[in-house]
């Protein structure tokens, strides 16, 4: 399934993808797409409700982040050997961990804002990963059990805040708009390889990222096992897994606004943002 939530910024009601293209309306089914129903059980209740007999949504509405209510974004830094050397760095022997700010958190097609002050704005396209079950010291055989499902997701960063001030990279990567995720949140059974996803973002038209997930040092399911060895990951969680090579910093060329960045995962839908400044 493709699910998403669509409407304005606030106000988004629970929807899916239909096979014909259009947007189906699930508020009847689920209140919302949020953690409480991302388990197994009410994504077999949605998977089982016929689409066509759902409320068609007409016109083009907002599409805003697949999921709602979410708890943590949890990134996985330097997961790709050639970004790690593009940005002057090694492969780490351990995977590394920030968090971003749930503010950051918008829709596919929301403003990415330059933030008043910044100059080194970047992008970062990766593999989002949405926990459907909590997660606690579970081994890699099983850690894919406790995925909802997949999207794409921009891990937009600000260098100068992210290295310059002291402390954690989390105040580079955590202002309005500095984490676009969907347009789908594209369930598990959808994805049966999250190792064998294409990732790729252009700007202004061209072609900055062209990796794919098979590139990851760690892979999902080893950095589920991973970090629930230190933490509870939790229903409605999201793991970033981390970006291949092609981002400003590697090509000492930024962001500015007026610019639009376009990022896609496999088949799990793309965004498409445009930069615009900050009101101070």
């Amino acid at each position: 399934m493709r699910l998403l939530r669509y409407g304005l910024a606030g106000h988004e009601r629970p929807g899916l993808l239909h096979t014909d293209g259009t947007i189906r309306d699930l508020s009847g089914v689920v209140h919302d797409l949020e953690p409480a129903t991302l388990s197994p059980e009410c994504l077999a209740r949605i998977r089982s409700t016929d689409p066509e007999t759902l409320p068609e949504v007409g016109a083009h509405p907002r599409l805003g982040p697949p999921v709602g209510r979410i708890g943590n974004i949890m990134g996985i830094g330097l997961n790709y050997a050639d970004h790690a050397r593009e940005t002057k760095g090694e492969p780490p022997p351990e995977p590394i961990l920030f968090f971003k700010h749930t503010g950051s958190l918008c829709g596919p097609t929301d403003p990415i804002y330059f933030p008043v002050g910044a100059k080194r704005l970047d992008w970062e396209a990766e593999l989002g990963v949405v926990i459907g079950t909590a997660a606690h010291n579970v081994d890699e055989a099983h850690a894919l059990d406790h995925v909802a499902g997949y999207l794409t997701l921009n891990d937009v960063s600000e260098r100068d805040n992210q290295f310059i001030h002291q402390g954690q990279w989390g105040k580079g990567k955590s202002a309005p708009g500095f984490c676009p995720i969907g347009p789908y949140l594209v369930t598990a059974d959808m994805v049966p390889d999250p190792q064998n996803l294409s990732v790729k973002l252009a700007v202004n038209g061209e072609l900055m990222q062209n990796s794919s997930t098979a590139e990851m040092i760690f892979p999902v399911r080893f950095l589920i096992a991973y970090l629930s060895r230190f933490l509870r990951l939790l229903p409605g969680d999201i793991i970033a897994t981390g970006t291949p090579a092609g981002v400003g910093l590697g090509r000492k060329l930024f962001l500015k606004p007026g610019d639009v960045v376009e990022a896609s995962v496999g088949d799990l839908g793309s965004q498409r943002q445009a930069v615009i400044a900050e009101a101070p």
